[in-house]
C-alpha cells in the first residue's frame, strides 16, 4: 500500500455475498478497526480527517455497522425496555412515541413489555433479564422488592409517573395530587355539592392517587358521601360507569373521571343515553389532555400532562444511570397545565 494513499475499494472489497465488516474497512481506511468502531459509536473520539475517510470507504464498501457486534465490544446493547400496562390512565400512544424519540436520539431502542394489569410484574421481569437491557423505564406500578432486583441485576431503572419509598429509585411523575384537588377545588367554586368518582381499577397507582386526592379535597369541604364506582380507563367502561352512577339514585352534579377517555364515555352516558345535559345539568372532568378528549364534540375539562418534558426528563436520568450506575435516586415532579373545555362549569 503506497503511504498517503486509500487503495480503491474494489480492489479489496469482500467476495461473493459476504457483507463488509469493520475490519474490511479499517484495512482500505488505513486504520485500525478500533477507530472505525469510534467513528460509528455516538460520541466516540476520532479526528475529523479520519472520520471522513472512514466515512468515505465504509458508503464505497457498503458497510454498515453491526449492532449487536458493537454491543459486544461495548458490553451494552443500546435496548432499553420499556413497561406499560395495557389496562393505563396515561394516554400512552404520545408518550410511547415520545420515549421512542428520545432513546432515537441517543442511538438507543425501545423493547417494549406490555402488562395486562400492574399485577404481572413478576412474570414480565423474568422476560427482561432475559434480554440483557442496558436499562428500564417503567410506567407499571413496582413494588419495594421488585426495585430492589434491578439494583440486584445492576440494571438502572427509571420510574414513570410512579415512585417507590426506597431511596435509590428514581423517578419521573406529574403532579397528579395537586391537579386532581385543582379541578375539584374549581368545581366547588362553581357551586357544585354533589359528586361521584368514576376510578380506575384498584392496582393501578396513578389512578389512585387521583381518586384519593378527589376524595381528600371533597372531604376539606364536608363532603364525603361520595358515590365511586370502577371502569378500566376505557371509553366503555366511563359510559357504563355513569349508567352505574345514575342506578344508585340521584343523580350527582359533578362525575370525576380519573382519565380522559372515561370522562367522553361519561358524557355520552348523560348526553346520548340520559338525555342529561353537560354541563348544564352535569358536569364531568377527566385527567391526562389526551388528543381525543380535546376533540369539538368533548372538549373535556382536564389537567394536561407534560408529556414531552417529562418522557425527556425520564431517558435523560436513565442515559445518566446507564453512564454512572451509583447515581443516587431522585423525583422530577412536573406541573400538569388545567385545561377548560366545555365539558364542565368551573368558578
Amino acid at each position: 500500500m503506497t503511504k498517503g494513499r486509500t487503495p480503491k475499494a474494489e480492489t479489496v472489497a469482500p467476495r461473493g455475498n459476504r457483507r463488509a465488516t469493520s475490519y474490511d474497512v479499517a484495512r482500505v481506511a488505513g486504520v485500525s478497526q478500533s477507530a472505525v468502531s469510534r467513528c460509528f459509536a455516538p460520541g466516540g473520539s476520532v479526528s475529523s480527517g479520519t472520520r471522513e475517510r472512514i466515512l468515505k470507504v465504509a458508503r464505497e464498501l457498503g458497510y454498515r455497522p453491526n449492532a449487536l457486534a458493537q454491543g459486544l465490544i461495548s458490553g451494552r446493547t443500546n435496548l432499553v425496555a420499556v413497561l406499560i400496562s395495557s389496562l393505563t390512565d396515561l394516554y400512552y400512544p404520545e408518550v410511547l412515541t415520545e420515549l421512542a424519540r428520545q432513546l432515537t436520539l441517543r442511538d438507543m431502542r425501545m423493547l417494549l413489555f406490555s402488562l395486562e394489569t400492574e399485577s404481572e410484574v413478576d412474570a414480565v421481569l423474568h422476560q427482561v433479564w432475559r434480554h440483557s437491557v442496558d436499562g428500564v423505564i417503567s410506567a407499571a406500578r413496582l413494588s419495594d422488592a421488585q426495585v430492589e432486583l434491578f439494583a440486584q441485576h445492576e440494571v438502572p431503572l427509571v420510574l414513570y409517573n410512579r415512585t417507590a419509598v426506597i431511596a435509590s429509585a428514581a423517578s419521573v411523575c406529574c403532579d397528579s395530587v395537586s391537579g386532581e384537588q385543582a379541578l375539584v377545588t374549581r368545581l366547588l367554586a362553581a357551586g357544585h355539592q354533589r359528586f361521584a368518582i368514576i376510578a380506575g381499577p384498584e392496582d393501578s397507582y396513578v389512578g389512585e392517587e387521583r381518586r384519593m386526592a378527589a376524595a381528600q379535597r371533597l372531604a376539606m369541604a364536608g363532603i364525603n358521601d361520595v358515590p365511586v364506582v370502577r371502569g378500566d380507563y376505557s371509553y366503555d367502561s366511563g359510559r357504563a360507569g355513569l349508567h352505574a352512577i345514575a342506578a344508585r339514585g340521584a343523580l350527582p352534579d359533578a362525575v370525576i373521571c380519573v382519565s380522559d377517555q372515561m370522562a367522553a364515555g361519561a358524557m355520552d352516558a348523560a348526553r346520548i343515553d340520559l338525555d342529561i345535559a353537560v354541563p348544564d345539568r352535569l358536569s364531568v372532568v377527566g385527567f391526562d389532555g389526551s388528543g381525543p378528549a380535546g376533540w369539538a364534540s368533548y372538549e373535556v375539562t382536564s389537567i394536561r400532562q407534560p408529556v414531552r418534558r417529562m418522557t425527556d426528563a425520564a431517558v435523560a436520568m436513565l442515559t445518566e444511570r446507564i453512564e454512572d450506575p451509583d447515581m443516587p435516586g431522585e423525583r422530577r415532579l412536573f406541573a400538569g397545565k388545567l385545561l377548560t373545555g366545555k365539558s364542565a362549569r368551573l368558578g
